[in-house]
């Protein structure tokens, strides 16, 4: 099963669509598998950085971004977000995944080139619970640039920046 996120509660059908930052890529419809769908569990805008712990993670990385914690996932946030995040409601669009096909395994992502139309939809609330309750951790920041820095100037390859477009500037 592959899943797509939307705050809009009644899509019908998924047309493909070029996306706004791969202009060279052609029209798809992007979905996410179950194991990665945690990183939608926000506001479509909200600025978030996403770190995993594997077994290959180095010793020095592991102190840098997994010190102080049990987690095997960390997610970090800004503070300003907070307030929505707690209100927000999403829907989780079920796929059917016949026509979909490996874009990027690390992250989870599907792609179709074929119009899509779902074959479920559930309304999701509880957030913050919901990725507790998946033994994720959430840190609130008020700014996301530092964590960002730190990742890009290291070798550490499992993290996922997500609309960072929308950080609070520094």
């Amino acid at each position: 099963m592959l899943y797509h996120f939307s705050e809009v509660s009644d899509i019908q059908v998924f047309i493909p669509r070029e996306k706004q930052n791969r202009a060279e890529f052609p029209a798809v419809v992007w979905a996410i598998d179950e194991e990665h769908e945690y990183s939608y569990y926000f506001p479509r805008d909200c600025p978030r950085i996403i770190c995993k712990k594997t077994d290959t993670i180095s010793a020095e990385n592991n102190e840098k971004f997994f010190k102080h914690s049990n987690a095997d996932i960390i997610i970090t946030l800004e503070s300003s977000w907070y307030p929505r995040i707690m209100n927000q409601i999403i829907y989780r669009y079920h796929f059917d995944d016949t026509n979909f096909e490996l874009f990027e395994a690390t992250a989870g992502y599907y792609i179709s080139y074929e119009v899509t139309k779902p074959l479920h939809i559930d309304r999701m609330e509880g957030l913050i619970e919901r990725l507790f309750k998946k033994g994720i951790e959430l840190r609130f920041t008020p700014n996301l640039y530092p964590l960002r820095e730190a990742i890009l100037t290291s070798d550490f390859k499992e993290f996922g920046i997500h609309r960072f477009n929308n950080a609070t500037k520094v």
